[in-house]
């Protein structure tokens, strides 16, 4: 917005779009919802899940109260490769046509994430004026998952050290961080402890609990039979 004028006045568009993309889980959702605060001068429209289907809808209304922002999340579930629909995609269409409808005058920016960038429709995110900036938002590194331990305990009492905690959380996300905190507190009140103690013991458990538990249910999504490390059944990949 800051540009809008300028950028006018030298013959450029203002649309642009913007792609996070990351795991589940690792903050693109509260991204976006910070952007939002931020962005107190601009329409915010946000689409998710069945509601994209009125996605022209939204960009028709996106161009009456610019400036404006047009978030559509999870946008993989509609975008995918052509490929992978013998007959085509028309929310897909809707969606491109609605990008490339909206005017390269109208000061509206589209707010897209996903969880598969790579089966992302090629169209959709290789066209500069479509998609012009896309930001991974990864799971947190040893430094950042430290920072998250101290956000989501705040102002609990912690007896216990936290490096072996975040040496053994390494490839988990914000939101497992943020679970294990809640299950830690639970741990603690189920022994008796009244306010509850954030100890290593109850780390321990936790962490052991929920490892087990993610490892679980990769096995079981990828078909492993308990006890071995061997898909099972038509989850076994063909040689």
């Amino acid at each position: 917005a800051e540009w809008s004028r300028e950028l006018l006045g030298a013959g450029q568009h203002l649309k642009r779009g913007l792609l996070l993309h990351g795991p589940p889980g690792t903050g693109k959702t509260h991204t976006v919802r910070y952007l939002a605060a931020r962005l107190t001068g601009s329409t915010v429209i946000l689409l998710t899940g069945r509601s994209i289907r009125f996605i022209d809808m939204a960009a028709a209304l996106a161009r009456r109260l610019q400036p404006s922002v047009v978030v559509l999340e999870d946008v993989d579930l509609v975008a995918t490769d052509r490929d992978y629909t013998p007959d085509g995609n028309p929310l897909l269409f809707s969606l491109l046509d609605a990008m490339d409808g909206v005017g390269a005058d109208a000061d509206v920016t589209f707010v897209l994430t996903t969880n598969r960038a790579d089966i992302l429709e090629t169209a959709l995110a290789d066209r500069p004026g479509r998609v012009d900036l896309a930001i991974e938002i990864p799971r947190p590194d040893a430094g950042c998952r430290e920072r998250l331990f101290r956000v989501y305990v705040r102002d609990l009492a912690v007896d216990a050290d936290l490096d072996p905690v975040v040496a053994g959380t390494e490839g988990v996300t914000a939101s497992f961080v943020k679970e294990m905190i809640r299950r830690t507190v639970l741990a603690s009140l189920r022994a008796g402890e009244r306010p509850p103690v954030l100890r290593d013991a109850h780390f321990a458990a936790v962490l052991t609990e929920m490892n087990g538990e993610r490892h679980a249910l990769t096995r079981s999504l990828l078909g492993v039979a308990p006890g071995s490390g061997e898909p099972t059944g038509r989850n076994r990949r063909r040689r």
